[in-house]
């Protein structure tokens, strides 16, 4: 009798295992991550701003995932520094991975990578409140395209509109609500070499370098066309914070110190 409570025991047991097996492989990334972002609920509520909610965090974690599955996977084994990525934007005001092309969280190797979009920048350059006009364009072979640069400088753009050319020319322009104005202009060949000098994660798949070469052209120039503007504080730190890693939270991830990525061991995704 003994020896068939002691079967049917371990049958039991085993049955409990096999369904708690099933439950964790019909467990999706997402509903991962959420475990995740609940166990951890007490740094990341002092991390977030606080008009931002914990559930509003969990909605862009779990949005910024469900299309790369990459970056999930990182997410989940590699969550610091995932979430650290998040919160950078999150911080700033800023949604990423989305439509709105504000800011970007990037797999590499094992580490993700927080990645500013050109609209992030002029979202937070309008917030200054100094900012009458600010944009970035690019320019096609068939576009009146002229520039000068000097005491007397100008720029005038009069698109074709022809959607089958490849751009030639990128360039930002601002104006200040004061009449102070300024605009920088950069060749294609020009971003080429500024991206391969400055960006050691250019070369990854997942790069919005690969993905949306022109949006990252427009970022660039438009950095360089806000070197000479009035730039607040928020807009200085996110600039000084592009493409950068980080693997803690806390309430001002702009003093987190970066950590170094070995760009060297990172594949093209």
């Amino acid at each position: 009798m003994n020896e068939v409570k002691t079967d049917s025991a371990r049958a039991a047991i085993q049955q409990s295992m096999s369904s708690k097996s099933v439950e964790s492989q019909k467990k999706t990334p997402s509903d991962i991550l959420r475990g995740i972002v609940e166990s951890m609920k007490p740094q990341i509520k002092s991390a977030l701003p606080k008009s931002f909610s914990e559930e509003r965090f969990i909605r862009l974690a779990v949005t910024a995932i469900r299309t790369n599955p990459t970056l999930a996977s990182i997410a989940i084994s590699n969550k610091l520094s995932f979430l650290g990525a998040l919160m950078q934007s999150v911080q700033m005001g800023l949604e990423p991975n989305t439509p709105l092309g504000e800011a970007y969280l990037i797999p590499y190797g094992s580490e993700i990578q927080f990645q500013v979009g050109y609209k992030g920048l002029i979202a937070l350059a309008y917030r200054t409140g100094e900012y009458q006009y600010i944009d970035a364009q690019a320019v096609c072979p068939s576009d009146e395209f002229t520039y000068q640069y000097g005491t007397e400088s100008s720029l005038k753009h009069v698109p074709a509109g022809l959607s089958n050319e490849t751009p030639i020319f990128y360039y930002a322009v601002w104006k200040l609500k004061n009449g102070g104005h300024g605009f920088a202009v950069m060749s294609k060949d020009q971003i080429s070499a500024h991206r391969d000098r400055t960006s050691k994660s250019a070369s990854g798949k997942s790069s919005p370098w690969h993905t949306d070469f022109d949006a990252m052209a427009q970022k660039t120039v438009l950095k360089r066309a806000l070197r000479y503007a009035p730039k607040s504080i928020e807009l200085s730190r996110l600039i000084e914070s592009d493409e950068t890693v980080k693997s803690e939270l806390s309430d001002d991830m702009f003093e987190v110190q970066s950590i170094d990525v070995d760009f060297s061991e990172v594949e093209n995704d």
